[in-house]
């Protein structure tokens, strides 16, 4: 694997072993059948008890460092977006949510089951018409007699379909709250897309609606408070794809690389060419900018003192130089490229369709970095 600043020499033995176990588990269980799924548009699903019991969901809800939840992102990216995508959903996202603002009878009842992968969550936040404005939802929840009634729709859920909860983040008094609804409660629906994917195409990705569907009093998060709280959910999510497209890219560069020192043309091997050379290099560099700053990222995480705007930063970062090099490696294939032989067509479509977009487009990333930098909002 490309490590040409020997960025494996700051990790820790059990940094190492969480990463191997990830790569065991990609090269034995994804990588066979990951064409079939992707082909089909259809999840994986028999492998989340496959990583329950591999140990690999335990260690990214109580992971040695954020390096090690990084370096696990990194290799289940490798294999899909789609696989990285439900870890960072189930892990990420839900299990945070229950853990950082559920009750004890939340956790107690939640944590284990989803770590073990024995259950599924979906996060359910992205209102139809929200997008990059989640302040303009207008999901609500209406108290009544011994709970909560919850009406809207959720859009772009990934694990939508497959989840036995859900997390939800609904207008209640003015204020955004989260809850948590099971999935056979009554005029809680589960959608698929309306329309064919061509990213993401393993990923289970759906819609939520709520027609009225009450929920008891005990189901809401009771240290959940504003948008914010939703929001610190996703900085988890996002630092993991800075993480994951480093796996995604990795994949891209060697296929790359193999192919053009087989490839003859005009009687000498294609790795020889300077232009071969030259994009190579590039590549080289893009994945090892994005190394480097992905581990800087993780140092300050550890410290508690990552702000938003550094999270940002390295999602925008590394996501962007991880298109250009699937781009770049396409190119280097040529004709073949766009065949299942190599994988970088998929992670192509998977990186520039929508990994560059959800957790917040490059536009919002800008926007953050730049109120961080001025002192000023340019959005409201």
């Amino acid at each position: 694997m490309l490590d040409f600043y020997r960025v494996e020499e700051l990790l820790s033995g059990e940094e190492r072993r969480v990463r191997d176990t990830a790569r065991r588990f990609v090269k034995d269980e994804v990588l066979p059948v990951i064409w079939e799924h992707y082909n089909a548009g259809t999840f994986p699903i028999h492998l989340v008890q496959r990583l329950g019991a591999s140990g690999l969901l335990a260690s990214l809800a109580d992971p040695p460092s954020a390096t090690g939840y990084g370096l696990v992102m990194q290799e289940l990216e490798r294999g899909d977006s789609a696989l990285r995508s439900f870890a960072s959903v189930q892990l990420g996202l839900v299990a945070n949510a229950i853990k950082t603002f559920g009750s004890e009878a939340h956790k107690q009842a939640w944590l284990p089951a989803l770590t073990s992968g024995e259950k599924i969550g979906c996060f359910g936040l992205t209102d139809p018409r929200g997008g990059s404005d989640p302040a303009a939802m207008t999901m609500t929840a209406t108290r009544v007699a011994d709970g909560y009634r919850l009406k809207g729709i959720k859009q772009w859920i990934t694990n939508a379909g497959i989840a036995h909860v859900a997390v939800v983040w609904a207008r209640l008094d003015g204020t955004i709250r989260g809850f948590l609804v099971e999935r056979e409660r009554e005029a809680f629906i589960q959608r698929p897309p309306e329309g064919q994917k061509h990213s993401l195409r393993a990923s289970a990705t759906g819609s939520l609606h709520f027609d009225d569907c009450f929920i008891p009093e005990e189901n809401l998060l009771p240290g959940s408070d504003g948008l914010q709280s939703a929001l610190v959910c996703l900085n988890r999510a996002r630092f993991g794809i800075a993480w994951g497209v480093i796996g995604a890219a990795q994949a891209c560069y060697e296929s790359a690389l193999r192919f053009a020192e087989g490839r003859e043309l005009f009687g000498r091997r294609l790795a020889g060419f300077q232009l071969s050379h030259e994009k190579l290099a590039q590549m080289v560099a893009d994945i090892t900018h994005m190394q480097l700053l992905a581990r800087r990222l993780a140092e300050l995480v550890d410290a508690g003192t990552a702000r938003p705007a550094d999270i940002s930063l390295a999602k925008w970062q590394n996501v962007d130089k991880a298109c250009t090099v699937a781009s770049t490696a396409l190119g280097m294939l040529g004709a073949v490229g766009i065949y299942d032989a190599f994988p970088v067509i998929r992670h192509h479509a998977n990186l520039i369709g929508a990994v560059a977009t959800y957790e917040g487009t490059p536009e919002i990333h800008k926007l953050v970095i730049g109120q961080a930098v001025t002192g000023l909002k340019a959005f409201t």
